[in-house]
């Protein structure tokens, strides 16, 4: 069986601006407070969180789309890796951030669910904060 995290949220930036923070390992960084290995090239490498995390960029579409692999050391070895889709939206003057993230091994599935938000959807908007 298949699991998958879902999740929508909206962050105090235009989409566009999400979009190209997610893809900048500066602002990446700067975001999760950890160094980031990422490019818009399918094929290339993603390493997050000191290497906790690793995959490849499967696609980009520009300003709307990232799709990339995801294998975390919680993983299992006999687990498969995850994909990871963002799909950026424009919501007025901010934006929304769609994920899916499917084959999440099931004994990680709180973990990867709660980890959006502890690692990623709340450090960005303290981070969003400071630039205004």
């Amino acid at each position: 069986m298949r699991h998958v995290v879902q999740q929508s949220v909206v962050l105090a930036a235009p989409a566009e601006d999400l979009f190209a923070a997610y893809l900048d390992p500066k602002r990446h960084a700067a975001i999760t407070g950890s160094s980031v290995t990422i490019s818009d090239k399918p094929g290339s490498k993603f390493s997050a969180f000191f290497g906790s995390m690793t995959g490849a960029m499967i696609a980009v579409v520009p300003q709307r789309l990232i799709v990339h692999s995801l294998r975390s050391t919680n993983f299992q070895a006999g687990d498969p890796d995850s994909t990871v889709i963002l799909e950026f939206v424009a919501e007025r003057k901010k934006g929304r951030i769609n994920l899916v993230q499917i084959d999440v091994p099931k004994d990680a599935l709180r973990a990867v669910s709660d980890g959006w938000e502890l690692y990623y959807w709340t450090p960005w908007r303290r981070y969003l904060k400071t630039l205004v």
